[in-house]
């Protein structure tokens, strides 16, 4: 049976997960999002990767969404439970420990716009188009995008894209602030890494705990949110790479950072 999800870990401490199913669009079958719930678990237990990168096999699509063929012979309850099964898949990528890149190769349409939204940046190739469709085959979207796009982009934005249920180009989504950076598809790769390479360098337990401290301050009010921030600060306190930091800044060297 072939992979559906592919796992390749890079030099520099960077993991690459790849959708696998270009025949299929790269779609979230059920098949697919089991084998993605165990690469990520295996990328979140894995203390020498400090930073992923989640991309789409081929060329054209990034992800189109739910399986729309495995879901036509579905009943009701099934059908619930199927979209359950991805926006719990996408929680399990934001909650991800590391910080987690989007290199948007292709098309990303309902779920899949949904996935690249649960991660902590979003790079695209400069002729994608991307939306949320859902209202256009009297649905909504259910893994999280009536949620994550707004506070990603504004209501006002998000109730166009979803309302319109028109999927807008690379251009657009840089101009709105739904992806952080667009560029050529052959660079795409590269851009994307030299990102990751970047994040890397940095101590990678500061790193989990500054995306803990943002992502849950920011469902919070201020003082909560600075509480929470204090409590992030003081796991980085004792470790290893802290005093490294502060060694490699008096003698004039890079770190050497191992997560301890």
């Amino acid at each position: 049976m072939a992979t559906l999800v592919k796992l390749e870990k890079l030099e520099d401490h960077i993991a690459v997960i790849t959708l696998n199913r270009p025949e299929a669009a790269n779609s979230l079958s059920s098949a697919l999002l089991q084998e993605l719930n165990i690469k990520i678990d295996q990328v979140n237990n894995d203390k020498s990767i400090y930073c992923t990168l989640i991309t789409g096999a081929g060329e054209k699509v990034f992800c189109a969404g739910a399986d729309l063929k495995e879901r036509r012979d579905m009943n009701d309850e099934e059908v619930i439970e199927a979209v359950r099964q991805i926006g719990q898949t996408i929680n399990h990528i934001e909650n991800m420990t590391m910080p987690v890149i989007a290199m948007i190769n292709g098309a990303a349409y309902g779920g899949g716009l949904e996935l690249a939204l649960a991660c902590d940046f979003r790079i695209s190739a400069n002729d994608v188009k991307m939306g949320l469709t859902e209202t256009s085959l009297a649905i909504i979207p259910g893994a999280g995008g009536t949620q994550r796009l707004p506070r990603l982009i504004g209501d006002s934005q998000a109730k166009r894209l979803i309302f319109t249920a028109q999927p807008i180009d690379a251009s657009e989504a840089l101009n709105i602030g739904l992806v952080e950076q667009i560029t050529d598809k052959d660079a795409l790769f590269d851009i994307s890494l030299k990102l990751a390479t970047k994040i890397t360098k940095n101590g990678p337990i500061a790193l989990k705990q500054a995306k803990k401290a943002i992502n849950q301050g920011g469902q919070t009010d201020m003082i909560k949110g600075l509480e929470i921030e204090h409590s992030c600060y003081q796991k980085t306190i004792q470790t290893k790479d802290r005093i490294e930091g502060l060694a490699a800044f008096k003698e004039k060297r890079k770190p050497n950072y191992y997560g301890e």
